[in-house]
């Protein structure tokens, strides 16, 4: 699990990612609409994807991607994103973990 620590250190938002997810291409969509300073990692374009795919499983994130973690803590995947934006709960968060500025 330290890759993923590692890549989420710096970060105040993070998607792990597959280029052939459309489900994660909705996601990345819509935390952009909000105008996040996000960072995407495409599990299928880095060297160590395969690593990082079993240390997000490992957190618990079935299916492994999206991944989201928001002020570096796992949000979830689709459905805890879709859920957090229609209970207008997601720009907040955004907001608190510095990823978006006001």
């Amino acid at each position: 699990m330290t890759t993923v620590r590692a890549l989420l250190s710096e970060n105040p938002a993070v998607i792990f990612s597959k280029t052939t997810c459309c489900i994660s291409h909705s996601i990345i969509s819509l935390i952009r609409k909000f105008g996040a300073n996000l960072i995407i990692y495409e599990l299928d374009e880095l060297s160590n994807g395969d690593g990082i795919e079993e240390e997000l499983m490992e957190l618990g994130c079935s299916p492994s991607v999206p991944a989201v973690f928001i002020g570096k803590k796992l949000v979830g995947g689709a459905n805890e994103i879709y859920s957090l934006n229609l209970e207008s709960k997601l720009k907040p968060l955004l907001i608190d973990a510095n990823a978006i500025w006001m």
